[in-house]
């Protein structure tokens, strides 16, 4: 089952000739017989944060391969703005920041970021500007060497944000952050998201995705599963969690009630997954000693375990 978000597409799109910021229309992608991208369509609006999960394998990297021209779909149709990919990056809509790779160690982080600014045609005054959205205005005499993981994210993102791109593509952005670098960076893409820029973002952090996603996208064996907003996405992994303290709770038993799709005992905490959690805390209630029982709903990272659970063998990514 699918959830698709509704909301009205603007009539003009900023930087390009679509009423699309990204347009996928049954794009395949096909690596001999293993099939990475199995007919996705997809539809990203200018100025929408989206986060694109799914398991190792699922197909997310060879889906954004093709939104950044590097590979071409099977079949199906990519568009970037309205634009080819290819295209579209070459007019500099499109910019992209990496987990790994494309730093030079022995330069400083000015200098790095003012080399990748020739070749934008960016002034001194711009490289300052992208410093200082990317919080690293003050190191920027350091070795980039000698910065660590998450500055050195910080850095790839000031290099991104040169050609002041329309669509912006980020691949596990806040590895390596302090809890304190993590906001302050969904701070600055929420700011630019309400100036109209597109970003579409992979990350293991679920409650990234949670807190700072428009929409939410869960891919799975190379197909769209799930695509609304974080909420519409967990009220597909129907159900709720009950937790309560009860020493030498009976598993079997507890498993044996209807609706309950899962039991794990902690110590003398016990946590049932299920589908009537009214039903199984009237039961320990009536019929055991528990005591502090809490019903909470399912968060993002359940609904993505329940919704590519045993599906993420076999293909490409």
């Amino acid at each position: 089952m699918t959830v698709v978000a509704q909301s009205e597409v603007p009539d003009a799109v900023a930087g390009g000739s679509g009423r699309f910021a990204v347009e996928l229309d049954g794009v395949v992608k096909r690596f001999g017989a293993v099939t990475a991208v199995d007919g996705i369509s997809l539809r990203i609006r200018p100025g929408e944060v989206v986060a694109l999960l799914g398991p190792n394998g699922a197909g997310k990297t060879s889906t954004v391969d093709m939104l950044l021209g590097l590979s071409a779909p099977t079949s199906g149709t990519a568009r970037v703005y309205g634009r080819p990919p290819q295209e579209a990056v070459a007019l500099g809509l499109v910019s992209a920041v990496m987990q790994t790779g494309g730093l030079l160690k022995d330069y400083t982080v000015e200098e790095t970021v003012r080399l990748t600014a020739v070749l934008f045609g960016r002034g001194r005054a711009e490289v300052g500007r992208v410093l200082e959205r990317a919080g690293i205005a003050d190191i920027g005499s350091r070795l980039v060497g000698k910065c660590s993981g998450g500055q050195q994210q910080r850095l790839r993102f000031a290099m991104a944000l040169l050609p002041d791109p329309e669509l912006l593509i980020l691949d596990e952005p806040t590895t390596g952050m302090d809890v304190g670098g993590r906001r302050d960076f969904w701070t600055s893409i929420r700011e630019d998201a309400r100036g109209g820029r597109t970003v579409i973002f992979a990350t293991h952090y679920l409650e990234e995705a949670d807190a700072y996603a428009d929409r939410v996208v869960f891919v799975r064996r190379g197909r769209l599963v799930a695509d609304g907003t974080a909420a519409q996405v967990k009220a597909l992994a129907s159900g709720r969690t009950l937790r309560a303290t009860l020493p030498g709770a009976d598993e079997a038993a507890l498993l044996a009630l209807p609706g309950v799709d899962s039991v794990e005992v902690r110590g003398d905490t016990v946590l049932v997954q299920a589908r009537d959690t009214d039903e199984v805390a009237r039961h320990l209630l009536t019929a055991t000693a528990a005591r502090d029982l809490e019903i909470t709903s399912r968060n993002l990272e359940q609904a993505f375990l329940t919704l590519t659970a045993d599906e993420n063998q076999g293909s490409g990514e």
